[in-house]
């Protein structure tokens, strides 16, 4: 879709981690909720992170609470709910292109 792969769809933050502990060659974005089942995304994000610093995190969510947070944490993005295809597609070429936060 638009040029991208999915590498995965993970349903919940454990089945997330374990995703990408066990991929042989890293995705270059991963896109992550706040609410999932188990474990929550900003835990996801932290957990990923420990794994792979070096690892570029957007987060979407329509609780613009955690904006602050998730960047804190080290998300590169963050999509406000509900969102267009454009801006995704956006949000993802902005962030591949960058190392720094950016402000959506």
């Amino acid at each position: 879709m638009s040029g991208f792969q999915v590498l995965g769809i993970a349903n919940n933050g454990d089945e997330a981690i374990e995703m990408f502990k066990n991929f042989n060659e890293k995705p270059d974005i991963i896109i992550l909720d706040y609410r999932m089942p188990i474990r929550n995304g900003i835990d996801a994000l932290k957990a990923i992170l420990e794994i792979d610093k070096s690892s570029r995190i957007i987060f979407a969510s329509a609780d613009r609470t955690i904006k602050e947070k998730v960047y804190l944490h080290g998300a590169i993005g963050f999509l406000d709910k509900p969102f267009t295809h454009k801006k995704l597609v956006t949000t993802l070429n902005d962030c591949l292109d960058m190392s720094k936060p950016i402000n959506i």
